[in-house]
């Protein structure tokens, strides 16, 4: 059954399918092609009637994932230019307005797209939560660095993005007063640049970051890529030049330079680049309450599938160390912990904690200094177990109108699957409770209950707040989601994160 629902720009008609509304590719700013091809995203033009919105919009201009990836992550290629546009799930009818979630893909910077089946925001819709899915600009047309065009313009994407869900949410039950963003890899970073954008104040009010921490690069960093970009064009590294060279071109030779790079090698990439007016380089404190994790095994994604877990051996592990400048004694530590583990095993670990793990962690410790009850948490947390508590934040002070709520989840569960183990990625299936389409990460015997647990935790806190455990605080409690059970664990394997101090 059709329905209609009314945007700031025109009608749009979705579909009802067991009670709940779906509207595809309703754009949300220009067509980023012709005139505003490498600029600021643009106003949608209103258009006259109903618009149908039964289909998902065009995807982002990409190439697929190098094998064997495109086979457990697969893309989804949607031609067509008008590729800035969401997607809505909702109830068919709600009384009171309901919590919004709006979902970030992931992909370096460089890959996916909201149409992907696995992000489905059905079950979110089921649980009375309003899923928006988010399409940006990816590659060179979104973060490439130039001198004649905006930063981070796939970031003034998902901007963009939230100013309509702002105005027009409402139209498809959602309250405009309660929006979460959640993202996952490059989707969470981009939600930690936003976390922090006066461009993006007082559009959402509560974040997740799915596996992706604060990462930022200076401009003359973040313009490399698009300076290798144009010795192999051969033209001069700008826009006005890049817009000149046709769209399949410019995907080829992308694809070559960065499309082996992955975040536990590294390799060329995209980034997103201190600008001082979407970036700012001296951010202030967030003030929204914040979910945030990781997978414990993130690094088998791209180790396992490739071989490269059983091509590290010890050379290659001394010539990683000295590369990423990683001290001989965090190794030792490492290696102590998991006694007749490969190379490879305690590679990915330390770059798991490095890359990952750490970041995050410290990201929480720096929202519990800026926490009006810092103080009274760190004296509970030396009458519950002294040597849990934090040194480095006895200085923890008083600040800012309201208690800025910090959550932290690891996820554990194992795929059997090429033996990925509780890889990147994996956890989404269960977060949108959506095991059938996550089964190339998980396998087909997912776990339901661990789906249905997580899945909820995830709905409340975008309801509430509160995800369902304790607060970040100096115990460093941490939501373990497993299977059979699931638990909340202080500072699980502490000692392995401050040997990088």
């Amino acid at each position: 059954m059709d329905i209609i629902a009314t945007t700031l720009q025109g009608r749009v008609r979705g579909r009802v399918e067991e009670s709940i509304a779906s509207y595809r590719g309703i754009p949300y700013a220009a067509a980023p092609f012709g005139i505003h091809r490498f600029r600021a995203p643009a106003p949608v033009e209103p258009w006259e009637g109903i618009r149908d919105a039964l289909e998902f919009g065009p995807t982002a201009p990409q190439r697929p994932y190098r094998p064997p990836l495109d086979r457990l992550i697969p893309d989804v290629d949607i031609p067509g230019e008008e590729c800035l546009n969401l997607n809505v799930w909702a109830p068919r009818a709600a009384g009171e307005p309901l919590p919004v979630l709006v979902w970030i893909h992931g992909g370096s910077l460089r890959n996916g797209s909201a149409a992907m089946p696995l992000y489905d925001g059905r079950a979110f819709a089921r649980d009375g939560v309003v899923l928006v899915s988010v399409n940006y600009r990816l590659g060179v047309e979104g973060f490439g660095v130039f001198p004649d065009a905006p930063d981070n313009r796939g970031l003034l994407d998902q901007i963009a993005a939230l100013v309509w869900v702002r105005d027009n949410i409402a139209g498809f039950g959602g309250d405009p007063g309660c929006v979460t963003v959640c993202g996952e890899s490059a989707g969470a970073i981009s939600i930690a640049a936003l976390l922090t954008s006066p461009r993006a104040a007082g559009l959402f009010h509560r974040a997740v970051l799915q596996s992706g921490p604060p990462h930022t690069v200076t401009r003359a960093e973040g313009a490399r890529t698009v300076r290798a970009m144009a010795k192999a064009l051969r033209v001069p590294a700008t826009a006005e030049e890049f817009a000149g060279v046709d769209r399949e071109r410019l995907l080829d030779v992308q694809d070559a330079l960065v499309g082996r790079a992955d975040p536990v090698s590294g390799g060329p990439g995209f980034h997103l680049v201190v600008d001082d007016d979407v970036v700012p380089a001296d951010p202030p404190p967030s003030s929204v309450d914040l979910l945030l994790g990781c997978n414990r095994e993130e690094y088998r994604l791209w180790f396992v599938p490739s071989g490269a877990l059983d091509r590290v051996n010890r050379l290659t592990l001394r010539l990683a160390l000295l590369r990423f400048r990683i001290p001989g004694r965090v190794a030792r530590l490492y290696r102590a912990g998991r006694p007749g583990a490969k190379p490879g095993v305690i590679l990915g670990e330390m770059a798991t904690d490095l890359l990952l793990r750490g970041p995050l962690n410290r990201l929480a410790d720096s929202r519990l200094a800026d926490s009006r009850l810092a103080d009274s948490r760190l004296a509970d947390s030396r009458l519950a177990d002294p040597r849990l508590a934090d040194p480095r934040l006895e200085d923890a002070r008083t600040a800012g109108s309201r208690t800025v709520r910090t959550y932290v989840y690891e996820f554990a569960w194992r795929s059997p699957v090429l033996g990925l183990g509780a890889c990147h990625a994996l956890e989404i299936g269960f977060v949108f409770d959506n095991l059938r389409h996550g089964e190339a990460l998980s396998g087909p015997d997912a776990p339901q209950p661990l789906a249905d647990v997580m899945h909820r935790a995830w709905v409340d806190f975008a309801t509430s707040g509160d995800p369902g455990w304790a607060a970040w605080d100096a115990r460093r409690p941490v939501r373990v989601f497993d299977h059979p059970g699931t638990s909340t664990v202080l500072a699980p394997r502490q000692e392995e994160l401050r040997a990088w101090l």
